[in-house]
């Protein structure tokens, strides 16, 4: 057990190291090239690739991790990210479209490699038997992730007014450069690596229950990012006229606020078996009305800035738990051996849901408003509640290939 922990520790460590510095570019990204001039599509269109990778990378990093272990890919993750940051501390003039959406690219890839990793070497660590441990601590990781991810929004935009993008982008690229160093020793070397040699076509899951778990994982992070990734920071600077340092403050703080619900989920929801869909479903429905109301009050000509903090409060907080439900579910669901194979291919739903979401925050945004993306979203949580309303039990699933 307590080597189990200290591998726990050391995952979590990375993890959290990695999420810090990518929560602190995306701002830094979304905040610069405004700050430059660009249109809030043209913002997220620099994403694209950073979330179509993401879908790649999660499909295939599945396999690799259960070729190459997990340990492996974790720390091929964290190198691609400071390689990432590298390119773009080069000079402003050299910093044009096709090179940020090229880092991008390298930086999703990083990133759904380490996610991917962190998942699927928890459920290595925790028994079978002991489910409720295994959702404590799949909430505390996914949890800390994002609460480090509010503070990398802020950070990001305290750096850009301290140090400059360069600069900024600089000194993530030297801290996690010390990670990886720490990581290439410390983290187990057979951590995650199948038993069995799984074939091309173990990467697509034949789990009824995952494949319905992906999809309402999909429209769940759809949901989230078609109003939060691109449209909600522009909007809050524009409309509002809240400076860059507001803008991220205020944004951190809802992702960290977001990530302490998450890891504390285990305590106010009935820890969910694998073969029950109830605190999902009724969790899923509850966030799906939010985004409506909100729409809704801000044609009502009440005070726009108190509809809108408020309403991002309340949508965070049944978000989390929604999204600690998912989390659990899917490494319980999971099979034992060859593990990152299922993790993987859910979190290819969840970074093909980001993509979507972020080029439609974009689009929709600068066609017709935030108003018209929080309807969408209420429509993708429909979605998002009907997928998950059709998981059914199955039996335990084989841990080796067919």
């Amino acid at each position: 057990m307590q080597a189990a922990i200290r591998q726990y520790l050391i995952i979590t460590g990375n993890y959290w190291t990695f999420t810090l510095t990518d929560g602190a570019l995306r701002m830094l990204v979304v905040l610069h090239f405004y700050q430059l001039g660009y249109s809030p599509l043209a913002i997220a269109l620099l994403f694209i690739f950073y979330e179509f990778f993401g879908v790649v990378t999660n499909l295939v990093g599945g396999y690799l991790g259960a070729h190459m272990g997990l340990n492996r890919t974790m720390n091929i993750g964290l190198f691609l990210q400071i390689v990432a940051l590298g390119m773009l501390a080069v000079p402003a003039a050299m910093l044009t479209v096709p090179w940020v959406m090229a880092a991008q690219a390298l930086s999703g890839i990083a990133k759904d490699l380490n996610k991917m990793s962190a998942k699927s070497g928890i459920k290595l660590l925790v028994p079978g038997s002991e489910q409720g441990r295994l959702y404590r601590w799949v909430a505390l990781l996914t949890g800390s992730k994002n609460t480090l991810k509010g503070v990398g929004f802020f950070l990001g935009g305290a750096l850009l007014m301290l140090v400059g993008f360069r600069g900024a982008v600089l000194v993530m690229g030297g801290v996690l450069l010390l990670v990886w160093m720490a990581s290439l020793v410390l983290l187990s070397r057979e951590l995650g690596k199948s038993k069995a040699r799984p074939k091309f076509t173990d990467l697509f899951s034949k789990s009824p229950a995952i494949n319905v778990l992906s999809f309402a994982r999909m429209f769940l992070f759809g949901a989230r990012d078609v109003w939060f990734v691109v449209a909600l920071p522009v909007y809050l600077h524009t409309a509002f006229g809240w400076d860059f340092w507001k803008v991220g403050g205020f944004m951190a703080v809802w992702v960290i606020g977001y990530g302490a619900v998450q890891a504390v989920a285990p305590t106010f929801t009935r820890r969910s078996s694998t073969t029950t869909r109830g605190p999902a479903v009724l969790w899923a429905a509850l966030l799906t009305g939010i985004p409506a109301l909100i729409a809704l009050g801000l044609g009502t000509g009440l005070p726009a800035q108190a509809i809108v903090v408020g309403g991002l409060l309340l949508f965070g907080a049944v978000f989390a738990v929604n999204s600690s439900l998912h989390s659990y579910l899917i490494v319980s669901l999971a099979r034992a051996d060859g593990v990152s194979l299922d993790v993987g291919f859910y979190y290819m739903s969840n970074a093909m849901g980001r993509l979507i979401g972020t080029v439609l925050s974009g689009w929709i945004y600068q066609a017709f408003g935030l108003e018209a993306c929080l309807w969408l979203s209420s429509l993708m949580l429909l979605m998002a509640t009907l997928g998950v309303s059709r998981l059914r039990p199955e039996p335990a699933r084989a841990a080796g290939y067919s």
